[in-house]
């Protein structure tokens, strides 16, 4: 299952995001890792959270994220919880794309059983309504 955090530009979803992060980590018995288009809360983060910055591997389209996404779960086997900042930078997703994308991340979780937490900058009532459920937080 994936679960949402929306919300303007510089309202706070990043600070809820590792906030979420750093407090999970402590009760999860497997990996946790945190995806982002820099390294810039690298220090913020919990030492048990594996942070991946994708623009360190030439990621430039959804389909390419996807695949990054799978080759990540490929070689950690006990992933329980995959946290996506920036979601349409990072995935390279447009405003027309936002629904085939979280249906994308939404199979890849239900199919590896791993929950996926994705924050993106836009208002709740632009999220598919598929996925109005799916929201935690709306800053």
């Amino acid at each position: 299952m994936i679960q949402i955090i929306t919300g303007d530009k510089g309202k706070g979803k990043t600070k809820v995001l590792i906030d979420k992060v750093n407090n999970e980590v402590k009760v999860v018995a497997g990996s946790v890792v945190f995806i982002d288009n820099n390294n810039k809360h690298l220090y913020e983060l919990s030492n048990r959270v594996r942070m991946i910055n994708c623009t360190n591997y030439e990621v430039n389209n959804l389909e390419m994220f996807a695949g990054f996404v799978l080759g990540i779960i490929s070689q950690t086997k006990d992933i329980e919880k995959i946290y996506i900042d920036n979601f349409t930078s990072v995935a390279y997703v447009n405003k027309e794309q936002v629904k085939v994308a979280l249906d994308i991340i939404n199979n890849i979780s239900e199919k590896f059983n791993i929950s996926i937490i994705i924050c993106f900058a836009t208002d709740s009532s632009d999220v598919p309504d598929e996925y109005k459920d799916n929201i935690i937080a709306a800053l």
